[in-house]
């Protein structure tokens, strides 16, 4: 199935990994990303923690839990390829408004997808 697809009807929770060239980590609740094609999606976020370490270390990990009873869902293995603060180019991607995060910096940070795998997977030889 095309991620496409995929996150244009599945529904349930993400969450964004990053580390900072420290290697210390940071995982955040996140939206479905925006498909913008099948090797590239995007995040809106605010100049916080995770996209402090996107700064240093362009490489992050998606994990999307569907909703439902069995643990279901994908793993995208991710690598910064830009970022776009034009507010229109936001607002055009954007599915909902914060309030909140009115005066805030915000950022349409796009990513290579360099691996998908669903939620749980099999082990394999070696691992």
């Amino acid at each position: 199935m095309k991620i496409a697809d995929y996150f244009g009807s599945a529904r349930g929770h993400g969450i964004l990994a990053t580390a900072g060239s420290d290697g210390r980590v940071d995982a955040a609740i996140y939206a479905r990303p925006h498909v913008m094609d099948e090797h590239t999606v995007a995040f809106v976020m605010a100049d916080r923690l995770t996209h402090h370490n996107l700064q240093s270390n362009p490489h992050a990990a998606y994990l999307f839990m569907e909703e439902g009873d069995h643990y279901t869902g994908k793993r995208l293995f991710l690598t910064k390829i830009r970022e776009d603060t034009d507010k229109e180019t936001l607002d055009s991607v954007r599915r909902k408004s914060y309030p909140e995060l009115e005066d805030e910096q915000e950022f349409l940070v796009s990513f290579k997808v360099d691996q998908v795998l669903p939620l749980v997977a099999p082990m394999e030889d070696g691992v």
